[in-house]
């Protein structure tokens, strides 16, 4: 048989099987299981939430807050999983928004969250972001895990916040799942352990991503952040920052550092916690 034959031999083999193999996976049951915790049921515990408190970007001169995915999609896997959650912030008082986050914001940027659509009816929701106490004096015990919500803030007021350092370490030395998502992966930028050693040291994360700065930078026609996460961190020793496609859902899980890259990987982030913290129970 010549050359030419035999490749068409095994094109067709290849083909011929993988179609049979589709047909039976195909017609073969496919069964899930999910859980929700249903009303009424005894709580599993807290997780702390730390959002980043409104301030006025000093690369733009914009009011800034946190991005609302970022909160209320981890918040929906929370609490279907059967966990209470306080949110607190890093100054304390009321907590904003970024707009472009806003489901019903004029530029339509995330018209598509309806889960944020969802919580913004809720008067409980509202009256959770209206009056936040600070992260002072807050320790690890209490909860069972901690999870940092991004957006723009973050950039300003997670950065050198050493208070916030000091407790997310707490909680990552405690093995508790220590979670980060966004721009809030800045604090692993600075943040060490209490023996002075970087908490990302010898380890796999991720965090918004060069290619995603630069598209929001070309969708607004200016520079939005004073430094790039993923440009910043690929400058430190010893650790590895991966990044998906722009805006594809990502999140690494290596131990109990827990990280998501942008606001399409909340959810994602909030699920390994919730899987870490069923393997702890």
């Amino acid at each position: 048989m010549s050359f030419g034959g035999i490749v068409w031999l095994y094109d067709f083999v290849v083909h011929f099987f993988g179609v049979v193999a589709m047909s039976v996976s195909l017609s073969s049951p496919l069964e899930r299981r999910g859980y929700v915790h249903l009303h009424g049921m005894p709580s599993k515990g807290t997780i702390l939430i730390v959002v980043g408190s409104p301030t006025v970007s000093t690369q733009t001169g914009w009011p800034v807050g946190f991005w609302a995915a970022e909160l209320t999609h981890p918040l929906r896997v929370f609490q279907e999983a059967g966990y209470e959650v306080e949110i607190r912030s890093t100054a304390g008082g009321a907590l904003e928004m970024d707009s472009y986050s806003h489901p019903l914001d004029p530029s339509g940027y995330s018209a598509h969250d309806v889960i944020s659509l969802g919580y913004l009816q809720k008067e409980s929701f509202r009256a959770m972001l209206a009056s936040t106490q600070s992260i002072e004096n807050v320790t690890s015990e209490p909860y069972k895990a901690i999870f940092l919500v991004g957006g723009q803030s973050p950039m300003f007021t997670f950065r050198g916040n050493t208070m916030l350092q000091r407790l997310f370490a707490e909680f990552y030395e405690s093995g508790k799942p220590s979670a980060a998502v966004c721009h809030a992966t800045t604090l692993l930028l600075e943040a060490v352990t209490s023996r002075g050693e970087r908490i990302v040291a010898g380890k796999t994360w991720t965090g918004f991503a060069d290619s995603e700065e630069q598209f929001a930078d070309n969708f607004v026609g200016m520079k939005i952040q004073p430094y790039w996460i993923e440009e910043e961190a690929r400058k430190l020793p010893n650790t590895t920052m991966k990044t998906a496609p722009a805006f594809t859902p990502y999140a690494i899980a290596d131990g109990n550092l827990i990280t998501g890259q942008q606001q399409n990987s909340g959810a994602l982030v909030a699920e390994l916690i919730v899987e870490q913290l069923a393997a702890l129970s």
